[in-house]
């Protein structure tokens, strides 16, 4: 991990800056919900149903496909890009570890990667990225505007920054957000998250469905 990685407290919610975290407030409205919660017992805190949705973005083989055909079991999902220099990598390690405690638990789900880099991140770029994480691991890319209509849906921030065309960094949010087939999203997860802390709300959110 970088000695760059800093945490700046500012809010509940973080954003990957450059290397460094921070938050922006307005991502809190709509994220904490009432008390009417059939998996209150799993959650850290309340969160409202209005996050996530229909998507419709490109496997590593480069066919078409939506979240109704990614979104097969309990997901976790993760937008960064292949080409991020320590935090990516970390998370999405961090999400793979999480599926295998779950395995040896008897719970099966699958860790997406949905890149907010298209114009690096072809198809290949996605599947050997995802390919080496984990056997379950799904990668997705797609256009600029699918890509953007995906982070929208999921309230995610990313951009790209000035610098190098080729080697260029690109700000972006770094939370995993569990998706269930029937119920779509229900919750997220912090970067401090450990897989077996990970693992154990996942479990929890399974149990309850």
């Amino acid at each position: 991990m970088s000695g760059k990685i800093a945490i700046i407290a500012a809010g509940a919610l973080g954003v990957l800056l450059a290397g460094s975290f921070t938050a922006s407030a307005g991502w809190l409205d709509g994220l904490f919900g009432g008390s009417d919660d059939p998996y209150a017992d799993c959650r850290e805190g309340a969160v409202a149903g209005d996050i996530g949705g229909p998507f419709t973005l490109m496997n590593s083989a480069g066919e078409t496909v939506t979240d109704k055909d990614v979104i097969t079991e309990p997901s976790l999902v993760y937008f960064g890009y292949t080409f991020c220099p320590d935090v990516c990598p970390f998370d999405t390690a961090r999400n793979a570890d999480a599926i295998d405690v779950l395995a040896e638990r008897g719970y099966s789900a699958t860790p997406v990667f949905i890149t907010i880099d298209p114009e690096r991140d072809t198809p290949k770029q996605v599947g050997e990225f995802a390919a080496n994480l984990h056997d379950k691991f799904i990668g997705l890319t797609g256009t600029p505007e699918q890509v953007d209509a995906a982070s929208k849906a999921y309230r995610t921030y990313y951009k790209k920054q000035d610098g190098d065309p080729d080697y260029y960094l690109v700000d972006h949010s770094t939370f995993t957000y569990l998706v269930l087939p029937e119920a779509g999203f229900v919750d997220y997860f912090r970067r401090e998250v450990t897989p077996e802390q990970m693992a154990d709300r996942v479990a929890c959110f399974i149990d309850a469905s």
